[in-house]
């Protein structure tokens, strides 16, 4: 029987030129009709994946020998996108919003390269097709007009609004934050088609906002029933037959160290000191996989999943709680399963040797970072001394571990970005009360060095063992990005040193050592970490670049990881089962991992944009009732359309080039600066500003500043203009005012009236639709933020000074009703502010 392979394969060589099926047929010699109909069948499967393509002719081929390119497409709000290429090693390739063909943010599609930059580094293209639809459901706000609506997706990466029919509404009503499936993808002019299927309440209701984030990025808020099943059916205590094999710990004096709220308890550490005077080192982890078997409910939920997210106000675990913060927690004075990692350093604290075993243990104490940074800088209560004088010895040997490691890993040059992270205090019911600043004490330390130590050692431990394997890499700088940088620090006076288009991460944590405590180390720290790379999991080791590490992996996490969890699973086929002697488990790993590492780092990225866009969203609600006041900040991006401020409690916010009237300011991207024109007023990365609050928008999540003591620009006037001025000024403000009431008034009815002329025009267009809500989708095409509300505006300020919604009504725009409400709200402040005066 022909495999998918075989077809690919023999597509992909260089003599082959496109064949229609029959003359594949030919080639594979396929007599029987039933390997002809499965041939057919395979045919279609790759053509429907994007693998293959049929062309015009009826033949077949591979993408790649048709200068087409398969990837995602990761767009941009204000239309345009980029292909993410499946093939790692080619540049991404630009899309101008028009050329998207109705493709949607998150879609796989296929591109043509249009067009080559000279060096060939910059690649734009179009999109051929759509293989698959990532966006099958949409969040956003309904906006119901007479007879249908449209839902205005949260996602700003979804430029069109969703066209709902009355019969579709499913009892929604205007103002609500619904769920709505798309039934009719965009197509040309036409917007995407969809019913409501859940309805998450009206946009002011308390915690809609989150619900509504949760449901954007479509993260599971509850477990299916038969992962409840089985995790109900895991023991709560450990049995006799569950410790076979493994090393008994339980008498060691071995600690968890976590923040106070913590409830999912999946590391603990203890330290001893040997007779050699060397330490010995115990990092013991929650062995989960033991729980969650491979290819059960449990698993495969887990896999789905690929990690916990932490929401400003509720966690969305990757295991049950039954789980989480029960069998796999290691709770005090319980026993626990564990997989261990003991290492022993000598007094320069390098590894002489280490073991990697499965274990049980039974933790002495819960302990807090609070108490023990307390404990270990004299800061804590006779009580609290009294309470764990039997382990300061061990705190002890573990902070002066912890540093000899620390320090070590400094001087192999791992890099160490000292950035302020802040915890949002929420009430119960969601309003965020206030942000604090989260410590970075020496208890925080101790648990960050020996987890990295741990991981170190295990990836380094299972790479010479040659098995299956998932590593935590970050491969080096962009080239061109690091010559941006380099280029921007010599503003400053400071040089790293490099060869050609490389450098070595201890040249930058030199730097990093060489700008502590100066004006200019935010800046140039910010501008360091956006010259890298993201780090991802992935199945073949090449390195982490930020730690400078040659090996690196993610094994202390296995309640909230997914790839911890897989590692552990490996490790002990490796202990248990000789996975290195059996071929065929051994070749099954090896074609997982690679589509592991895919997942969980896909899955990484969404939970990590999901916490980020909570966490605006409360910031924002944090400052809705702030605007006016004052404060001091630091400037955290330059951008061409104005400036990012941080503010101490780590709230930023945007001063728009607009707002600024004091002068003419022109956008330095190297300098990443703005410099004014005539006053050449400088506003660099990290310089010092004072703001206020100018508005706070929590629909959107933004924040805009304002520059306190900003005057205006001067305005360049000529003599004949100044003594028209004098001369209009002598003939009296009362006239004037009245006449500018009348042309207001005037412009409003001229505007309706183009406007209802056009939309007959454009109604004359979309009785070409074959249905009265074809014709709707038609004629509103434009329906994108970008396309339809501009064109919507573009109808003249007359329409929007007159009667806002009933132009737009007349128009039959599918934005018409929320852009006519919009600008008619607006005609109507301008009017009022009209008659004041």
């Amino acid at each position: 029987m022909i495999q998918r392979d075989d077809i690919l394969d023999f597509m992909r060589e260089t003599a082959y030129k496109p064949m229609t099926y029959q003359e594949l047929e030919k080639h594979f010699q396929i007599d029987s009709a039933q390997d002809f109909k499965d041939f057919l069948k395979l045919l279609n499967t790759l053509e429907n994946e994007g693998h293959i393509l049929r062309t015009r002719n009826e033949r077949y081929g591979v993408p790649e020998r048709m200068n087409l390119l398969r990837g995602k497409l990761q767009a941009h709000a204000k239309g345009f996108g980029f292909l993410i290429p499946e093939d790692r090693d080619h540049p991404d390739v630009y899309i101008h919003a028009n050329d998207m063909a109705g493709a949607m943010n998150g879609d796989t599609i296929l591109v043509r390269i249009t067009a080559k930059s000279a060096g060939g580094g910059r690649m734009e293209g179009e999109v051929v097709r759509v293989v698959s639809r990532a966006n099958k459901e949409i969040v956003g706000l309904f906006q119901m007009n007479e007879g249908y609506a449209f839902v205005i997706p949260d996602d700003k990466r979804v430029v069109r609004d969703v066209f709902v029919p009355k019969e579709a509404f499913n009892g929604a009503m205007d103002g609500h934050k619904v769920v709505v499936r798309i039934v009719t993808y965009p197509e040309g002019r036409a917007a995407a088609e969809g019913e409501v299927i859940e309805i998450l309440g009206h946009k002011n209701d308390p915690g809609v906002d989150i619900i509504s984030i949760i449901r954007k990025h479509q993260l599971p808020e509850s477990f299916p029933e038969e992962v409840l099943e089985e995790a109900q059916a895991v023991p709560e205590t450990i049995s006799a037959a569950d410790l076979v094999g493994r090393r008994d710990l339980r008498k060691k004096r071995i600690v968890t160290i976590d923040g106070e709220d913590a409830k999912d308890l999946d590391d603990a550490v203890n330290v001893e000191r040997l007779e050699n005077g060397n330490y010995l080192l115990g990092v013991h982890i929650a062995d989960v996989s033991y729980y969650v078997t491979e290819g059960s409910a449990l698993d495969r939920e887990a896999y789905n999943r690929g990690c916990s997210a932490y929401l400003v106000d509720r966690v969305i675990p990757m295991l049950p709680h039954r789980l989480s913060n029960g069998i796999c927690s290691l709770n005090p004075r319980v026993d626990r399963l564990t997989m261990s990692c003991e290492m022993e350093f000598d007094q320069n604290a390098n590894v002489v040797r280490h073991d990697v075993f499965t274990s049980v243990i039974n933790t002495t104490e819960r302990m807090t970072y609070n108490n023990v940074r307390k404990l270990l800088s004299d800061e804590a209560e006779p009580e609290l001394l009294e309470r764990y004088e039997h382990l300061m010895d061990d705190f002890r040997a573990m902070k002066e571990l912890a540093m000899k490691l620390r320090g070590r890993r400094m001087k192999r040059g791992a890099i160490d970005f000292d950035f302020q992270e802040a915890k949002i205090l929420v009430d119960e019911s969601g309003k965020p009360t206030g942000i604090v600043k989260r410590e970075r004490s020496s208890a925080e330390q101790i648990i960050e060095e020996f987890m990295l130590v741990a991981n170190e050692t295990v990836a380094e431990h299972f790479h010479w063992l040659k098995v299956p394997f998932l590593y935590r890499v970050h491969e080096d700088p962009d080239s061109e990005k690091l010559m941006h940088f380099m280029e921007f620090i010599t503003n400053f006076g400071y040089v790293v040193r490099g060869k050609g288009n490389t450098v070595h991460p201890r040249a930058l944590q030199t730097l990093l050592d060489e700008i502590k405590g100066t004006k200019e180390e935010t800046v140039i720290s910010t501008v360091m970490l956006r010259s890298m790379k993201q780090a991802k999991y992935d199945a073949q080791n090449t390195g982490h670049f930020g730690l400078a590490a040659e090996f690196y992996s993610h094994f202390t996490s296995p309640i909230r990881r997914y790839p911890d969890l897989i590692i552990h699973r490996v490790i002990r086929e490796v202990l248990e089962k000789g996975l290195m002697h059996d071929e065929k488990r051994h070749e099954y790993l090896s074609a997982r991992m690679d589509d592991i590492a895919k997942q969980s780092s896909e899955r990484e990225r969404v939970a990590v944009d999901a916490e980020r866009e909570t966490e605006a969203l409360k910031k924002a609600e944090f400052m809705q009732d702030k605007v006016g006041e004052e404060f001091d900040g630091i400037i955290s991006s330059v951008t061409s359309f104005g400036i990012f401020v941080e503010l101490d409690n780590t709230v930023e916010g945007l001063i728009r080039l607009s707002d600024m009237h004091d002068d003419y300011y022109h956008y330095h991207e190297a300098q990443h600066a703005l410099i004014g024109e005539r006053t050449s007023r400088i506003y660099r990365l990290g310089d010092e500003v004072k703001v206020r609050v100018a508005r706070v928008s929590t629909e959107e999540h933004t924040i805009d500043f304002e520059l306190v003591d900003m005057k205006p620009r001067r305005q360049k006037v000529s003599l004949v203009d100044a003594l028209g001025a004098v001369r209009r000024g002598k003939k009296g403000g009362r006239g004037a005012r009245g006449q500018r009431e009348r042309t207001a008034t005037a412009g409003g009815r001229r505007g309706a009236a183009g406007a209802a002329g056009r939309a007959v025009a454009g109604a004359k267009t979309a009785a070409g639709a074959k249905s009265a809500a074809g014709a709707k989708r038609a004629a509103a095409g434009t329906a994108s933020r970008a396309g339809a509300r501009k064109g919507a505006a573009a109808t003249g300020a007359g329409a929007a000074r007159g009667t806002g919604v009933e132009a737009a009504k007349a128009r039959g725009l599918e934005a018409g009703a929320a852009t006519g409400a919009r600008a008619g709200a607006g005609g109507r402040r301008r009017k009022k502010k009209l008659a004041k005066k």
